[in-house]
Parts: structure tokens; sequence; C-alpha cells
């Protein structure tokens, strides 16, 4: 069970990674260059149309799959329990958090601004200086949490013996 939900973090949190680090390195920096209204436009269609079902199962499952990684590293004791932790503990504090905390409420702010304003125009410079870092934050903790769960499947998270399994000795006889 640790196995499947480890492998199923690892994805989902390769996932979300690829998509923060798409948009930190192409599309905000496309959206910058544009002329202000149009930019801030562009971007709240974006935020409105992220809103969907396969976004959503990414990026809300991979934070259930998480947690329940973590519980399973705080009850059980087994090889790779703090690599589970460390990766569950960057998904859920670099993703869910700083976009819980810092860019939905910007995406907020963005939307209630009329983008050919003046005050829309501010409203995107002040969006752009601090919705970017954060989102680079989110690529980075979702780039250290595949590395975690990459390496808590490794060490055998997962792969634990419950003492009925054969195991393979060094003179290659199976042993019971």
């Amino acid at each position: 069970m640790t196995k499947v939900l480890t492998l199923a973090a690892l994805v989902g949190t390769a996932l979300m990674g690829g998509l923060f680090f798409a948009f930190g390195t192409a599309v905000m920096g496309s959206l910058q260059r544009m002329p202000a209204g149009q930019g801030a436009a562009a971007m709240n269609l974006i935020n409105v149309r992220i809103q969907n079902p396969l976004f959503l199962l990414f990026f809300v499952g991979t934070a259930f799959v998480c947690l329940a990684l973590a519980v399973l590293g705080f009850v059980r004791d087994s090889p790779g329990k703090w690599w589970l932790l460390a990766g569950s503990a960057l998904y859920l504090v670099g993703v869910i958090v700083l976009s819980f905390a810092v860019n939905i409420p910007l995406n907020d702010q963005l939307a209630a601004v009329d983008p050919a304003s003046a005050a829309g125009a501010a409203e995107w410079q002040n969006y752009l200086a601090k919705w970017n870092p954060t989102n680079n934050v989110r690529a980075i903790a979702c780039a250290l949490a595949v590395l975690a769960f990459g390496l808590a499947l490794a060490s055998g998270s997962g792969n634990q013996n419950t003492g009925m399994e054969a195991r393979q000795s060094w003179d290659g006889v199976q042993r019971y």
C-alpha cells in the first residue's frame, strides 16, 4: 500500500511541478511582455480554465496522498519513512499552503479589477512581482518532493517483509 501511495505521490508531484515550471519559464514571461491589460486578461482566463476536474484531481489528490503518507510515516517504522515525510511536507507546505496563502489570493485580487484600467495595470505589476517568485518556490518544492519520494522508493519504502515471504539467501536458496 505504501509503495502504491508513494508512486502516486511521485507522479502527482512531478506533474504539478512540471506545470509550475512551465508557468515560471514560459507562460508568465510571455504574459509579462504583453500590454498590461492583455496579459492580465489572459491570466484571468487561465485562472478560470485551470479549475477543472483533471487539474483538481492531481492538485488536491496529491495533497490527500501526501497526508496519507505522512500519517503512515508517523505510525510505521519503515525504510524510507523520513523521505516520505520530507516529500509529503514539501508538497503540503511548498505547494498547498503557498497556493492558498499567496497565489490564489493574488489570482482573486487580479480578477477583481478591470484589466484595461489604470488600477488593473497597477495590480498586474503587483501580481507579477509576488506571484512569480512564489510559483517558482512551488516548482522547486515539487522537484525536491519528487526526489524525496524517489529516494523513499529506492530505500525500500513499502517493501516491508511480514515474515511470511520467501527470502533469497546468499546461496540462492529460497528460505521462509
